[in-house]
């Protein structure tokens, strides 16, 4: 499972290659046993070059000195870090490596927003990355980058489709799933008091409905006797 921090971090870059005008997908599996990159951008350059850009999202030390490959293939390639993370472990970048920087929108710079914010927070460069030769052929690349767009727009659907795409023994394991966040001094928190209630209020609001039709039924039957005896 995904930090809120990573969520964060991953939203905000998103964002972020998309306002610099270059197309990004998220968890892109590499050939040749090169790993997974956390999010892999595609730009066409005006001379009609492809340039590719790879990020790194950490935001703990351990996630930092993780084992797990960092995936550095593209032209350019980047560490995502929490502020507090980059000062703590800047020393141990590689030269060429780029660092972006992320930091949450305060309260105070929401008030002053003249519009509403898409992301949690921002980035800023703190070291730019150097151009380098790609580590996997390019054509790989582009089949991986439209793989994964794919798993995305399939997801998509999937949300589209709501649970009517799942059966109701899948639906049940995922309600069980998140039984560890239940909170028993805060019910307006919890999915199953929500859910319990959300069905208590639709259940009270049939039964309602159902007797107001069948309170006009019968005002409009005594109506009728009326007029009959009339």
């Amino acid at each position: 499972m995904k930090t809120k921090l990573t969520l964060a971090l991953e939203r905000t870059l998103y964002d972020y290659c998309r306002e610099a005008g270059t197309m990004a997908v998220e968890e892109v599996t590499m050939p040749n046993d090169a790993g997974i990159v956390d999010t892999l951008s595609y730009q066409e350059l005006p001379s009609g070059d492809i340039e590719w850009r790879c990020y790194e999202l950490k935001v703990t030390k351990s996630d930092f000195h993780s084992k797990a490959k960092l995936s550095f293939v593209g032209h350019y390639n980047y560490f995502v870090l929490p502020l507090k993370l980059y000062q703590a472990v800047a020393t141990e970048i590689p030269a060429g490596i780029g660092v972006l920087i992320y930091r949450p929108f305060t309260k105070e710079l929401l008030a002053t927003a003249t519009e509403t914010p898409t992301a949690p927070g921002y980035l800023t460069v703190m070291r730019p990355p150097r151009r380098r030769e790609l580590a996997v052929p390019a054509s790989q690349l582009t089949t991986r980058f439209i793989a994964a767009q794919a798993r995305e727009v399939h997801k998509a659907k999937q949300m589209a489709t709501g649970l009517k795409a799942f059966s109701t023994e899948r639906l049940y394991q995922e309600l069980k799933k998140r039984h560890q966040h239940y909170d028993v001094y805060d019910p307006e928190a919890n999915f199953y008091d929500q859910f319990i209630a959300d069905t208590q209020t639709t259940a009270v609001t049939a039964l309602q409905d159902e007797l107001d039709a069948l309170n006009l039924e019968h005002h409009q039957l005594l109506e009728q006797l009326r007029s009959q005896r009339s």
